[in-house]
């Protein structure tokens, strides 16, 4: 992973790693020339949420569908998604609810293959502040961590904060990144408690650094949570790109299925063994176990759940003033034509 608690100086730094796959195959018919030429921006290539998608290149899918795609990673969701919106990239590997808060922003993107149905999140506290901090009600007066200011961490926690009765401006969000950053910022004492993801949930577990306080990686804990499923971790698109290069948006579809499946077929071991070796600097079954504890959260054929959109909008109205009064077109946000047509 960089590592599960080092992470490189260009990550955090932003300075973009870019690792290219061949593809084979030429242009898609009536899609224009390097139709199949395609670069992802990932909010976090060795965060496990995003796992499919360096997934996907290890195991050779796109290569198989004929597209060849760049993947490249910032360390936050909302840098991923400005890389999108800039034009600088054609996708993002980003949690969904994005798309909410862009399209009220007039910016139209929509999630093509939605690669989760919960968070993945997990609400961390200090060791030293576990007696203070026994739930989200107590977030009053505390330093929070998340990935970034307006990234889906900070979203999350806004909402949990809001939903216990405590307002937004009663907690000071931190932005400390994920891994190393983030257990840094645990152990200073800068910050009490925070939102972060495996491999850093495994991590600080392992180093007795901190505890669970909320668990949002099944479908159970963001059902217990947010009160539904929340779909999360998906490649999202401009709607505009999609509906003019829909073969080659259907050659991406095809692979992230098809390893969508696999992965609900191999074990975390097998998984583990087939990513980046840098990504177990904390150990292989430290990593195996961070896959495992993860894996609930991803869906098996990459369609839409029942009824999530509605849960994200409502977390998101909680404590958004720009989403609050604002008419969102859900049938917008996503669409399930490619998954379905994958599987």
């Amino acid at each position: 992973m960089r590592s599960i608690m080092k992470v490189s100086a260009a990550a955090v730094t932003g300075v973009l790693a870019l690792t290219a796959l061949t593809g084979c195959g030429g242009d898609s018919a009536g899609e224009g020339k390097n139709a199949n030429k395609v670069k992802i921006m990932v909010g976090g290539l060795d965060k496990v949420i995003y796992l499919p998608a360096m997934l996907t290149q290890r195991l050779g899918y796109f290569k198989d569908e004929g597209v060849d795609v760049s993947l490249l990673t910032e360390p936050a969701g909302v840098q991923a998604e400005t890389a999108l919106v800039s034009g600088d990239v054609q996708g993002t590997v980003g949690f969904y609810d994005h798309t909410l808060d862009l399209q009220v922003k007039g910016k139209h993107v929509e999630s093509v293959v939605q690669l989760s149905h919960a968070p993945g999140e997990v609400e961390m506290v200090s060791n030293q502040a576990a007696g203070d901090v026994t739930s989200s009600k107590d977030f009053k007066g505390k330093k929070l961590g998340v990935t970034g200011l307006g990234s889906s961490t900070d979203f999350l926690t806004k909402y949990l904060a809001v939903h216990n009765g405590v307002k937004t401006s009663e907690f000071t969000p931190v932005a400390v990144g994920a891994g190393q950053t983030f257990v840094a910022a645990l152990k200073q004492g800068s910050i009490q408690g925070g939102m972060t993801t495996d491999p850093t949930v495994a991590n600080i577990l392992d180093q007795k650094l901190g505890k669970v306080l909320l668990d949002m990686r099944t479908p159970a804990g963001s059902q217990a949570a947010l009160g539904g499923p929340y779909p999360s971790s998906s490649l999202y698109m401009n709607t505009e790109w999609v509906n003019g290069h829909k073969e080659t948006v259907q050659k991406l579809a095809n692979a992230f299925v098809k390893t969508l499946k696999w992965m609900s077929s191999h074990s975390p071991e097998e998984i583990a063994a087939k990513m980046p070796a840098d990504y177990a600097q904390g150990g292989k079954a430290l990593y195996a176990q961070s896959i495992k504890s993860t894996l609930p959260m991803f869906t098996k054929d990459g369609v839409m759940p029942a009824n999530g959109p509605e849960t994200v909008e409502r977390v998101l109205k909680a404590f958004n003033p720009n989403l609050k009064n604002a008419t969102v077109d859900l049938s917008k946000t996503y669409t399930t034509e490619f998954a379905k047509k994958a599987h």
